[in-house]
């Protein structure tokens, strides 16, 4: 039986929050030591925290837990489609154009040229597909997963996937489920004994705020945990839908 669409799983239309597991290819220890080499790329967990992090910076999706481990890596995340509707024309273009400046994602962020901005300003059926995107879970994965691969290979010197092609994701309905899942999230690598504490575990949500709290880092606005939308929120259409989802894509 094939799976369902995410579109028939989530809208993502409606303010919403989902946990996202992305692995790596047959769960190698792509951002870690490699088990059959020995080659340490530990370093790649870094590349995926600053991509994360310029991301949430662009697109209104905030980013409230997360977890880069060896071969995979944990999300919770909320997308923000109220916020996107206030933007103006001009700030939703440049914003995509951050991102996407062209056919290709680019690895690092860059500003856009006024005639690019005007361009995409005018054309009003490509802005209105570009804001709703710009909202979107799964396009807030995609701009993560595809240059952190297109690196990785250009490293490795290699084609092929770095991740496997679907990622999962289940939906969070409640304060309580929030809490649970971003306790299991932050302490993925205590679980894994890769650290003792969370005080000792880079390259997570915890460790960022810990680190923030002792003044010795200030992570982005954008990965400051918030709280669920209220049940008034939801009467308006821009909280939780009750109900636990999961899906893949």
């Amino acid at each position: 039986m094939p799976r369902p669409q995410r579109c028939e799983q989530f809208d993502s239309s409606e303010v919403g929050i989902v946990h996202v597991v992305q692995r790596c290819v047959r769960r190698a220890f792509l951002a870690g030591v490699d088990q059959a080499t020995g080659k340490d790329f530990s370093f790649r967990k870094e590349w995926i925290r600053r991509r994360m992090e310029a991301l949430a910076s662009v697109f209104a999706v905030d980013v409230l837990s997360y977890a880069v481990m060896s071969n995979h890596m944990h999300q919770i995340l909320r997308n923000r489609p109220d916020v996107c509707a206030r933007w103006s024309d001009e700030e939703v273009a440049i914003r995509w154009l951050r991102v996407f400046p062209g056919r290709r994602l680019e690895e690092h962020l860059a500003e856009p040229t006024e005639n690019d901005v005007q361009m995409l300003v005018r054309d009003k059926e490509r802005l209105a597909e570009v804001r709703r995107r710009l909202s979107d879970i799964s396009w807030f994965m995609r701009a993560l997963a595809e240059p952190i691969a297109r690196m990785a290979n250009k490293q490795d010197e290699c084609t092929g996937r770095f991740w496997e092609g679907r990622f999962k994701a289940q939906r969070i309905v409640d304060e309580a489920g929030l809490l649970a899942c971003s306790m299991y999230v932050d302490l993925n690598p205590v679980r894994a004994a890769m650290s003792t504490t969370p005080e000792t575990s880079p390259h997570t949500s915890a460790y960022d705020r810990i680190e923030a709290c002792k003044g010795e880092r200030i992570p982005s606005a954008a990965f400051d945990l918030k709280p669920i939308p209220t049940e008034g929120d939801r009467s308006k259409g821009t909280g939780v839908v009750s109900g636990v989802q999961s899906t893949e894509e």
